[in-house]
């Protein structure tokens, strides 16, 4: 029995309202920007009062980290179910360009420029180590186990990486591992935000055909 079917009806009708903030609060989002979310803005396309709204969310950082918090889990479980049905490392690039193609405003507000003003709280950083983790996993499958592999771990960030492990958490990734998905990650973003913000338009190239030549590149 799942948590929606033991909750009473107050509490049903409290996660519909939240919903719905969160819906008008990713509106806002998309017309004007993170940094002009307006609880009071809201509640006047909801046509309630502003202070009604406060008894959902106590603030606009409070409805800042929950949009966070759901963009952060949306994208760890797709990236999860992708590896769970046995997508590989390049699979995954494509998915999470997919879910930033979807949407581009949510992506943005995990790996866009940050809010003036707002602190995410630690826990947050908890659903994205989930993501890392796939990628790791997914990266120590692509380091070789042979001799050859040494070159690699000797590079010198990926020495660098092994003595400064802390963003990967507790994850057995070696350090060719961390190097990969430390490369993967930021270039795989780089050229998706250069994407979504439309800096490619009128340069008269296939991004899709770019991010397939970059990932080509990455990959051992």
């Amino acid at each position: 029995m799942g948590k929606s079917d033991t909750a009473t009806p107050r509490e049903r009708y409290r996660a519909q309202v939240r919903t719905e903030i969160k819906e008008h609060a990713w509106q806002q989002i998309a017309t004007a920007g993170a940094s002009a979310l307006s609880l009071n803005a809201i509640a006047k396309q909801m046509g309630v009062s502003g202070p009604a709204l406060y008894r959902y969310f106590a603030g606009r950082d409070e409805l800042i980290t929950e949009l966070i918090r759901d963009a952060y889990r949306s994208l760890a479980d797709t990236l999860g179910a992708a590896a769970a049905e046995g997508a590989d490392l390049s699979g995954l690039a494509h998915v999470l360009r997919g879910w930033a193609l979807a949407d581009p405003h949510r992506y943005f507000l995990l790996y866009g420029t940050p809010v003036p003003g707002y602190h995410a709280p630690d826990d947050t950083t908890a659903i994205s180590s989930e993501i890392m983790a796939t990628l790791l996993t997914a990266c120590a499958a692509l380091v070789p186990e042979a001799p050859e592999a040494q070159a690699a771990t000797e590079a010198p960030f990926a020495a660098h990486l092994e003595k400064h492990r802390a963003w990967a958490g507790d994850h057995p990734a070696p350090p060719a591992a961390l190097h990969l998905a430390m490369s993967f990650w930021t270039r795989m973003h780089g050229v998706l935000s250069l994407e979504l913000a439309g800096h490619f338009t009128g340069m008269g190239f296939d991004p899709d055909r770019l991010f397939a030549a970059e990932l080509d590149a990455l990959l051992p």
